[in-house]
């Protein structure tokens, strides 16, 4: 056996040895496994990458300091207050974030970034002047120069400013102004002070010098979002809405976040008719300033235009108190008349009528809404200022005959649906002022520096029959304040109370040339149509219109000359556009309307708005003229001589009439 086992090593007995067996690994397994590998290395190496570097505070402030200087000033706000995040105790990013607040509007918060800064260090005595501007932010004018008056001389510029700005709140202009212009002429390059100085001649009416300010400001530092928003705002009120745009482009371009900007391009893009624009542009300043009232208020302007009421409502109610912002209180008061809400909106309108007492459309508004109410006389009264006058509308004139007759005054309600039938038989005139004269002269006596009150005392004069002393006080306002629009404007009133109109429509271009609003537009187009110069009166409209396309007004007048030129089917777009946006009760709307159908060769339809606005006076002249041709047009010649002998009995001496009697007659043979 032994030699067997020799022979044969396999017979040897072997201890057994347990072996783990492992499946087999497929190629496929071995690739997955590789691929996690390789995408935990990658992934580990993002990490390593994106790992924060230590927060440097200073390297912040620095930052922040940058985009302040640059003018962005939600980034140097961001900056300081990452920095502050770093090292609470860094007084320098106190001050910035300060600063920044103050850029922003915030006086309350710039304050409290101010006391901190003392807190961890920061020299009181160099605060002065900011906390100055941070007291007046909030409305504490007093608080504000007391604060600038403890400046020391390295910040005597600043102090000086804010402390004209609170000059100005205070009611006092003339003496802010005369500061603004002795910080600059120490410090001409001083572009906060051009600023502060073009928009205080801007609320004075000096157009002109707020324009010189603003270009001024923006020469000596481009950078500056309130230079430009005050230069795109010159632009708007001298040139028109699309040309304004550009300059609020590029304060947001600046710091994307600058509310002035953003609320100030969404209202003029709101003007333009480009809605889908100014609806980001008021979503981007809810952004800033969340429940912002001048934001919710053109967005519920957009929404009343669609038709939404409540949704208007809703988001007038959301704004809070409306009492900066007359627009609002006046949508909220149509929506609470159109609601049947008088009362309510009772209170806004005469809150609106207090603010301005010269405005028609508010004091119709308001006596119709008294009437509805119930009190006739008080309809009665807001509407006196506007029955005294010879271009007295219809509407207004309606409205107090119902008010009459409700107070059982027959006699009055006559004469004025008899007016209403006559339609206007006088040319528009300044606005009455129920102050004596003596008292406008005193008014404006004490407050020397200001056009309005020169202008109140204008009115005064033209109203107690004195033109040629009204003139000499209106010539001498545009000689003292060239810039305002408002002394040219009171220089073409009076000239057009005296029937000068060639002479009005070079004052009313003056003032248009300051400020091409469309009170301004409407006086000189009416000037130079009534100084035989229909194609100047067609370059001025065609000239606001281009800038200003959405107002009704201005397209209405369009309309008007369209047909005067006879461009018949432009006439009819352009006026049918209006109709639609207005409604069929505005008489020389309805009169264009037929006589544009006239023209174009649709008697039947000429005839039916003929008829409508004879419904409403049919003791006016052109309106019985323009029925009358209608009826021509229309093969009803019997009607039409019946219609046109009126006309002419009506206004004897008119050529119009005259030769549509003519050509009745001929086409007739008699």
């Amino acid at each position: 056996m032994a030699d067997a086992t020799a022979r044969y090593p396999l017979l040897h007995r072997r201890r057994r040895r347990s072996r783990l067996r492992l499946p087999r690994i497929g190629n496929r397994v071995r690739l997955i496994a590789a691929m996690v590998l390789v995408l935990m290395l990658v992934l580990g190496g993002i990490v390593l990458a994106q790992r924060r570097a230590p927060v440097d505070p200073v390297r912040l402030l620095a930052d922040a300091r940058t985009t302040l200087a640059a003018g962005n000033y939600s980034a140097a706000r961001s900056n300081a207050q990452a920095a502050l995040a770093a090292d609470p105790s860094l007084s320098a990013a106190q001050v910035v974030l300060a600063r920044a607040y103050l850029e922003l509007d915030d006086g309350l918060a710039a304050e409290a970034a101010l006391a901190r800064a003392v807190d961890t260090g920061a020299a009181p005595a160099r605060l002065h002047a900011l906390r100055a501007q941070a007291r007046l932010l909030q409305g504490d004018a007093a608080g504000a120069r007391a604060e600038a008056a403890l400046a020391p001389p390295a910040d005597r510029a600043d102090a000086q400013r804010i402390a004209a700005r609170a000059l100005a709140v205070e009611g006092r202009p003339v003496e802010a102004q005369d500061a603004l212009l002795a910080v600059l002429a120490t410090d001409p390059n001083n572009v906060r002070g051009w600023t502060d100085l073009g928009r205080l001649r801007l609320t004075l009416g000096d157009v002109a010098g707020a324009d010189v300010a603003a270009a001024r400001a923006v020469a000596a530092d481009a950078r500056m979002p309130a230079a430009l928003v005050l230069r795109g705002e010159i632009v708007r009120r001298r040139y028109g809405l699309v040309a304004a745009l550009p300059w609020f482009a590029a304060a947001r371009a600046r710091d994307a976040f600058y509310y002035p900007a953003l609320i100030a391009a969404a209202e003029t893009l709101g003007d333009a008719g480009r809605n889908a624009d100014m609806l980001a542009a008021t979503r981007a300043a809810l952004a800033v300033r969340p429940g912002d009232p001048r934001a919710l208020y053109l967005q519920a302007v957009m929404a009343a235009r669609a038709g939404q009421r409540d949704l208007a409502r809703a988001m007038l109610d959301h704004g809070g108190d409306r009492a900066g912002v007359p627009g609002a209180v006046w949508l909220g008061a149509l929506l609470d008349y159109q609601a049947g809400r008088y009362e309510r909106a009772n209170a806004g309108l005469r809150a609106l009528v207090a603010a301005q007492p010269m405005n028609v459309a508010v004091r119709r508004m308001l006596a119709a809404s008294l009437a509805r109410s119930g009190d006739a006389r008080a309809a009665l009264d807001m509407l006196r200022p506007i029955m005294v006058r010879a271009d007295a509308d219809g509407y207004a004139l309606r409205l107090a005959g119902r008010s009459a007759e409700m107070t059982g005054d027959r006699t009055a309600a006559a004469r004025l649906i008899d007016r209403v039938a006559f339609g206007v038989n006088g040319a528009a005139t300044p606005f009455a002022t129920e102050d004596g004269i003596g008292a406008l002269a005193a008014a404006k006596a004490g407050v020397p520096g200001d056009p309005a009150y020169a202008v109140g005392l204008i009115r005064g004069l033209v109203g107690a029959g004195d033109r040629a002393g009204a003139l000499a006080q209106a010539q001498g306002l545009a000689r003292a304040t060239p810039g305002a629009a408002a002394a040219h404007l009171a220089v073409g009133d009076v000239l057009v109370a005296g029937g000068r109109y060639g002479e009005a429509a070079a004052a009313y271009a003056r003032a248009a040339d300051l400020s091409f609003d469309e009170p301004t537009m409407l006086r000189l187009v009416e000037a130079l149509g009534r100084a035989n110069r229909p194609a100047d009166a067609a370059t001025t409209l065609a000239l606001y219109l281009s800038q200003n396309p959405q107002t009704l007004t201005a397209r209405a007048l369009l309309g008007h000359w369209q047909v005067a030129a006879g461009q018949w089917d432009a006439a009819i777009e352009t006026l049918e556009g209006v109709r639609a946006r207005i409604g069929n009760r505005d008489v020389a709307l309805l009169v264009d309307l037929a006589r544009a159908y006239a023209g174009d060769g649709d008697g039947a339809v000429a005839r039916i708005y003929g008829a409508a606005a004879y419904a409403l006076a049919p003791m006016t002249p052109a309106v019985v003229d323009a029925y009358g041709w209608a009826a021509h047009v229309d093969g009803d010649a019997a009607a039409a001589r019946v219609l046109l002998d009126k006309a002419r009995t009506l206004a004897p001496g008119d050529r119009a009439i005259a030769a549509h009697l003519a050509a009745l007659r001929a086409a007739v043979g008699a």
